[in-house]
């Protein structure tokens, strides 16, 4: 099995938001992936890991945002 990073292995999924979006996508996926490893169930517990971990996010995402 050929080894892929997480940008490569996603870069296939299409976004479907408007061009306007806020957030880079594989930001969003990796950030939900890393907050439901965490333990985060609902939506609102994934943003709450997103602004309690932003520091620690942004090293290995760009966060353009935020």
């Amino acid at each position: 099995m050929e080894e892929r990073t997480i940008d490569q292995y996603f870069e296939t999924v299409q976004d479907p938001r408007h061009h306007n979006a806020l957030h880079k996508l594989i930001d969003i996926i990796v950030m939900a992936i890393c907050a439901v490893v965490s333990g985060a169930d609902t939506y609102e517990q994934i943003e709450n890991f997103g602004k309690k971990r932003k520091r620690w996010l942004s090293k290995y995402l760009e966060l353009p945002r935020g």
